[in-house]
């Protein structure tokens, strides 16, 4: 794992399908708010393909980009907010926030982390690589992994999820390494800046559930948009 925890266990259910448009449609307007024409505007643009790639329904994803962007009536205002410490069996955990009301974040993140340890900023970060981070498939007639990583400006590759591949970049890269992905026939899934551990925790398979368990009840809150962790 080492990056975005993902429960596969949820994926296909209705109500998972809704709470991922939901947190996609946050990212969209947030994104939104530097200009709503992704041509123009990189974060947009990934935001909106990556709503693609889950269907989400069209009039959903263009009235996201017109509510961040401050064409229609109604607003929201969105923060980030990041938080770091410790799942179970002290697994780093850092939890991406987006929230239109800070304190109500808080509460929800300090009553989350009881079975865990809540640590101040800097607490796990400094254990983990901020990177761009692009999942994606060779199409037919791609070259290998590693000589598309090399063309198309990327730091490193490994094995991503699903039988995927996973191409790490730097922050300032993510957009151009993803376009050249995309003109060397790989199908990008994903792409996103995100957090990948250094010295990810190895652990039994009760130690493991009880972090799933944790980062379970995290994923469910409203306001946390994104969990990385740092686990083999």
């Amino acid at each position: 794992m080492g990056a975005q925890w993902k429960l596969k266990a949820k994926q296909g259910a209705s109500s998972a399908k809704g709470k991922v448009f939901s947190k996609l449609a946050k990212e969209i307007m947030m994104a939104a708010r530097s200009g709503a024409d992704p041509a123009m505007n990189a974060r947009l643009r990934m935001a909106v393909d990556s709503a693609k790639r889950q269907s989400m329904p069209r009039e959903t994803l263009e009235r996201a980009i017109k509510k961040g962007a401050g064409l229609l009536d109604e607003t929201v205002h969105f923060e980030s907010m990041t938080y770091e410490g410790f799942a179970p069996h002290h697994v780093p955990v850092i939890v991406e926030c987006l929230t239109d009301n800070k304190n109500r974040t808080a509460t929800s993140i300090r009553i989350l982390f009881r079975k865990g340890q809540l640590g101040s900023a800097g607490a796990v970060s400094w254990d983990f690589r901020h990177l761009g981070l692009i999942q994606a498939t060779a199409e037919a007639g791609a070259a290998d992994a590693e000589e598309t990583a090399i063309e198309a400006g990327a730091q490193d590759v490994e094995p991503g999820d699903d039988g995927a591949t996973l191409f790490l970049t730097e922050p300032a890269d993510l957009d151009a390494v993803s376009r050249a992905l995309a003109a060397q026939k790989w199908h990008v899934t994903s792409a996103a800046l995100g957090w990948k551990a250094k010295n990810p925790v190895k652990l039994d398979e009760a130690a493991r559930a009880d972090v799933e368990a944790f980062l379970h009840a995290l994923d469910e809150d409203d306001d946390v948009q994104t969990l990385y962790v740092g686990l083999e």
